[in-house]
C-alpha cells in the first residue's frame, strides 16, 4: 500500500503537468515556426532557403575552379545542414537545372522530360562565374554558428541580384505556402536600373520551358493572381499537329498522359500520340479521319495540360516573419539591397586604400628623410628605439590624414635591411599618386551611388546576359468555349410522349450527336421550356415537340410559334431567340401560363427562316375567312416573353406548313481579333464584312501563301504571321510586293485568285530561303510610297502599282521595283468606303 502512495502524484507534480491542448499550442507552434523559417519560405536578403545557402557556401569553400563530384559536395554541406543527404541531393540538382548559380557537368536530368539526374557520385558541379561574382563576400557577410557549434556559416548571403525572381521558388510549410514564378534574367537587370532611374516597370514570368503566357490577370504575383501557360502547337498537316514545347511545371509524360486520357474519355479524338523529344521538344498527336486541326487545337487547350493555369502566391521570409508581397516589391528591396552592399563593399574599399596611403606615406617618409637610421643608434631598450622613431616623424605628422600608431611604427621596423637599399623612392611617390586616384574614384562612387549600381547592373547584363533572352513568349490568349470543340462523342434520344430525354434512350427517337459538357433545350406542347445538362435519362416533361443541343448567345437560331392563350382562347404567333437562361428552371413561352394554354405550331431555324404556314379554323366558328395563310416574316423577332402578334380570336383546327422562307436576319457580321488570331461576333478587333452561307476569307501570310477558309468562329489564324485578311471577293485584284533573296530585289505583282480550294495554302511569291512578303493588299487603286537608301535620310517615291504593274497569273514572278536597299514600303491609298451589306474591307498589318 505504501508503495502506491509513493506512486501517486503529488501536488507539486501536478502542478507541472503539460495537458494535450498546451503540448499543441507550445510544441506545434515550435514545429511550425521552424518549418517556415527554416525550410520551405525563402529569405528576402538572398532569395535563398536554407539548405540552398548552405550549399552554396560549401561549394564556395571547396571552389578551386574545378568540378567536384556532387557526392563531395553534399558531404561537405552536411557540415552545415542537418537533414541528412537526400534533401541536399534535391536541392542542389534543383539549383543545377536552373543553369543560374552552378554550373552542371554529366546527366542532370531534364525538367522538360521528367528525367531524373543520375547518381551524386556520377555528375560534377562547381559555381558559375557569375555565382562568385554576386553571392560572396566575406567582408559583408553576417556570419552564425553551425547547427554543432563548430564552424560558421552565413546568416544570408550578400545577394547582388534579385535571384528569387531570377529562380523562383515553391515550398509548403505548415499553415502557408508560397509560389514565385521565375523571371527574366535580363528583364530583371532593366527593371533594377529602371527603379534606380525612377521610372516605372514591369515584371512578368519567363519559365526555361518557353511556351507562351497570358499575364492579363497576373496581378504583379501577388496572392490571387493567375496566369495561363500554354504550349506552341504547329500544324504539321491536316492529319498531323505538332507540340514544340510544355508548360511550365509539367513534363512530357505528364502533357502526353493528359492526352491520352481526354481521348478516352471522349473529350478529343487522336489516332496515335507520339514523343519525338530530343534537343528540343516535340510531341507528334495524328489526328483521327475527318477531325479539324483548328478544333483540335483548341481542344487540346482546354482539356489537357497544353494549357495550365498558375495561381502566384509571393511569401517570404522578411525579419523572421513570412510576408506576403508583390514581384515588384521584390524587386525594389532587391535593388536597395544591391546598393546598400555595393555602398558597404565602397566602404570597406575606402578604408583599405586610406590605410595603405597612410602606412605608405609613413614608408616613403621613414626612407626618404633617414628615420630608419634611429634603428642603428644605441638606446636603452626596444621601447626607446619605438619613441625615438616616433619622435623623427614629428616635424611630417601634419603631412599625415592620421595619427600614427605604435603599430605602424612596428610594422616599419620589420622591414628587411635589404629593402632599404633597394627603395625607390619614386616608386613609392607613383604608388601613392595610384591610391590618391583610387580614393578619389571611390569617393566619387559614394557620392554618385544610384549611377554605380547601375554601372554594375550593366556589367552583369553586358557579362551574363547573352543568350538569356526571353523564352516565353507573352501573348493575348482567347477563351474557348469547351461546348464548341468537345468532340460529340455520345448521341441524345428523346421520349416525346413519356418526356424522358437521354443518352441511354437509345430504343427511342435519336436526336443528335453531342458531347458529355452539351446543353440540351427543351420545349413541350404546353408552351414550357427548359434547359439541361447531358445525363443518361432525364424527365423534362410529357408531350415534347421539339429537343435539340443548346448553344449559349446564339442570336441567329430563331424559333417561330404560335400557341393560343387557354384562358381568353386567342391565338398568337411570335418568333424569338434563346441567348442564355437558367439550367433547369421552366420558362413558361404563353401569355401567362394560363391553364388549357398549349402550342398549335413551332419550328427552329438556325438562321432565321421564316416560313408560310396555312391556318384552317374551326367549321363551327362564326369566322367568314375559315382558311388563310401567315406569313411568318412579317413578325418582328422579340424576346421569348414577347406575347407575339394575334392571328384570330377564333379555335384554330390545324396549322400546316405551306412554303420554304427566307432568312430575314441580316449576314453575320464577322470581326478579325489581331491580339489572339480568332474570329467573333462580338465586335473585338478589326470588321471583317457580312457573311451569308458559301462566303469566304480570303487570308494572306508573311511568307507569301494565301488562304481561303469559310467563317466559322473556330477558325485559327496565327496573328504574327497574317499580314491581310478579308472577305473574299473574286473580282479583286490582289496587289503584292515581296523580297527576292536570289536576286537581293524587290518584286511586284498583281493577279487574280484563281484557285479557290479551301483550306489549302497556295503559294504566290518566288519560292527560295529568305523570299518574304513586305506588303499584301487588293485595293483598286494601290498607291505606295517606296523608301530607299540610308534608314536615316532615305530617299522616297511615290509609285501607282495599278500603272507600273501588270495583272498576270497568281503563279509569275512578277516586275522588279527596288533593290536591296528598300527601307520601308508605305500604302498611301485611302480605305475604300465598304458596302454596309457587303463589307469587303481587309486590314493590313
Amino acid at each position: 500500500m505504501s508503495d502506491i502512495q509513493d506512486n501517486l502524484p503529488n501536488e507539486e507534480s501536478l502542478h507541472n503537468i503539460i495537458h494535450v491542448g498546451g503540448m499543441y499550442q507550445n510544441w506545434f507552434l515550435d514545429y511550425a515556426s521552424y518549418v517556415i523559417l527554416e525550410r520551405a519560405v525563402p529569405s528576402v536578403e538572398d532569395g535563398l532557403k536554407p539548405v540552398q545557402r548552405r550549399i552554396l557556401h560549401a561549394m564556395k569553400e571547396m571552389d578551386d575552379g574545378r568540378f567536384n563530384k556532387v557526392a563531395n559536395v553534399i558531404g561537405q554541406t552536411m557540415q552545415y545542414h542537418p537533414h541528412g543527404d537526400a534533401s541536399i541531393s534535391d536541392a542542389i540538382v534543383n539549383l543545377g537545372q536552373k543553369e543560374l548559380l552552378i554550373e552542371t557537368q554529366g546527366n542532370w536530368g531534364d525538367v522538360r522530360t521528367g528525367d531524373d539526374a543520375a547518381a551524386a557520385r556520377y555528375i560534377e558541379a562547381r559555381l558559375s562565374k557569375f555565382a562568385l561574382e554576386i553571392a560572396f563576400n566575406a567582408k559583408t557577410t553576417t556570419w552564425q554558428l553551425s547547427y554543432d557549434g563548430r564552424k560558421n556559416e552565413p546568416l544570408t548571403l550578400p545577394m547582388k541580384f534579385p535571384l528569387l525572381l531570377a529562380q523562383g521558388a515553391e515550398g509548403i510549410a505548415v499553415g502557408l505556402s508560397t509560389k514565385i514564378l521565375p523571371h527574366n534574367f535580363c528583364e530583371l537587370i532593366d527593371a533594377s536600373i529602371k527603379y534606380l532611374r525612377g521610372k516605372k516597370f514591369e515584371l512578368y514570368p519567363d519559365f526555361m520551358t518557353g511556351g507562351m503566357i497570358d499575364v492579363a490577370g497576373y496581378n504583379d504575383g501577388k496572392r490571387g493572381g493567375k496566369v495561363r501557360v500554354r504550349a506552341h502547337i504547329e500544324e504539321k498537316d491536316k492529319k498531323t499537329l505538332l507540340i514544340k514545347d510544355v508548360p511550365y511545371g509539367i513534363t512530357t509524360t505528364q502533357l502526353m498522359e493528359s492526352i491520352v486520357k481526354a481521348n478516352d474519355s471522349g473529350k478529343i479524338k487522336v489516332k496515335k500520340v507520339v514523343d519525338n523529344t530530343a534537343k528540343d521538344v516535340e510531341i507528334e498527336v495524328q489526328l483521327a479521319p475527318g477531325i479539324s486541326p483548328d478544333i483540335t487545337i483548341d481542344a487540346l487547350y482546354a482539356f489537357t495540360d497544353c494549357e495550365i493555369s498558375i495561381s502566384p502566391n509571393a511569401c517570404i521570409i522578411v525579419e523572421d516573419k513570412p510576408q506576403f508581397v508583390t514581384v515588384s516589391d521584390l524587386l525594389r528591396h532587391s535593388a536597395n539591397f544591391t546598393r546598400e552592399l555595393l555602398k558597404k563593399e565602397l566602404e570597406i574599399k575606402l578604408s583599405e586604400l586610406e590605410d595603405k596611403w597612410h602606412y605608405t606615406s609613413l614608408e616613403k617618409i621613414f626612407f626618404e628623410k633617414g628615420i630608419y637610421k634611429e634603428l642603428e643608434q644605441k638606446h636603452k631598450d626596444w621601447e626607446a628605439v619605438l619613441v625615438a622613431i616616433d619622435k623623427g616623424f614629428g616635424p611630417y605628422k601634419k603631412q599625415l590624414k592620421r595619427e600614427i600608431s605604435r603599430e605602424d611604427i612596428v610594422k616599419l621596423t620589420e622591414k628587411p635591411v635589404r629593402r632599404i637599399y633597394r627603395l625607390d623612392i619614386n616608386e613609392l611617390n607613383e604608388q601613392i599618386k595610384a591610391i590618391d586616384a583610387d580614393i578619389k574614384q571611390v569617393k566619387y562612387d559614394l557620392d554618385h551611388l544610384v549611377d554605380y549600381t547601375v554601372g554594375y547592373y550593366e556589367n552583369l547584363l553586358k557579362k551574363y546576359g547573352k543568350g538569356r533572352e526571353r523564352l516565353t513568349e507573352i501573348k493575348t490568349f482567347d477563351t474557348i468555349q469547351v461546348q464548341q470543340v468537345a468532340i460529340a462523342n455520345t448521341k441524345i434520344y428523346v421520349n416525346r410522349a413519356d418526356g424522358f430525354i437521354g443518352t441511354s434512350l437509345k430504343k427511342d427517337e435519336f436526336v443528335a450527336d453531342c458531347s458529355d459538357l452539351d446543353n440540351i433545350i427543351v420545349f413541350r406542347r404546353d408552351g414550357k421550356m427548359l434547359i439541361t445538362k447531358v445525363s443518361d435519362k432525364t424527365f423534362v416533361g410529357k408531350d415534347i415537340i421539339h429537343v435539340d443541343i443548346f448553344r449559349k448567345g446564339d442570336e441567329r437560331t430563331t424559333y417561330n410559334m404560335i400557341y393560343v392563350d387557354g384562358k381568353s382562347g386567342i391565338s398568337y404567333a411570335k418568333r424569338f431567340n434563346v441567348t442564355g437562361i437558367t439550367r433547369d428552371k421552366e420558362y413558361d413561352l404563353t401569355i401567362k401560363g394560363e391553364k388549357n394554354s398549349k402550342v398549335h405550331y413551332f419550328t427552329a431555324n438556325a438562321n432565321g427562316e421564316a416560313e408560310v404556314v396555312t391556318i384552317k379554323l374551326s367549321p363551327n366558328c362564326p369566322a367568314r375567312n375559315k382558311e388563310f395563310d401567315l406569313f411568318f416574316e412579317t413578325i418582328a423577332i422579340k424576346g421569348r416573353n414577347s406575347q407575339g402578334n394575334q392571328v384570330t380570336k377564333y379555335p384554330i383546327r390545324s396549322v400546316k406548313f405551306k412554303e420554304k422562307g427566307v432568312s430575314t436576319l441580316a449576314g453575320q457580321k464577322i470581326w478579325y481579333d489581331v491580339a489572339v488570331g480568332r474570329l467573333n461576333t462580338e465586335e473585338r478587333g478589326v470588321y471583317i464584312g457580312s457573311f451569308e452561307g458559301e462566303d469566304k476569307i480570303f487570308v494572306v501570310y508573311k511568307n507569301g501563301t494565301y488562304v481561303l477558309t469559310n467563317f466559322e468562329l473556330t477558325n485559327r489564324y496565327e496573328p504574327d504571321d497574317v499580314i491581310y485578311i478579308e472577305k473574299f471577293n473574286p473580282e479583286k485584284i490582289v496587289t503584292a510586293i515581296y523580297f527576292d533573296a536570289d536576286k537581293k530585289q524587290f518584286n511586284a505583282k498583281r493577279f487574280k485568285i484563281e484557285t479557290q480550294t479551301m483550306n489549302n495554302k497556295f503559294l504566290f511569291i518566288k519560292e527560295g530561303a529568305g523570299n518574304y512578303l513586305e506588303l499584301a493588299t487588293t485595293h483598286s487603286d494601290p498607291i505606295v510610297l517606296l523608301k530607299t537608301g540610308k534608314k536615316r535620310n532615305p530617299e522616297e517615291e511615290e509609285v501607282n502599282l495599278g500603272e507600273f504593274v501588270e495583272i498576270t497569273g497568281w503563279k509569275t514572278v512578277g516586275t522588279r521595283i527596288a533593290g536591296e536597299d528598300l527601307v520601308s514600303v508605305e500604302l498611301l491609298s485611302e480605305d475604300e468606303d465598304p458596302d454596309p451589306e457587303e463589307n469587303v474591307q481587309g486590314e493590313l498589318f
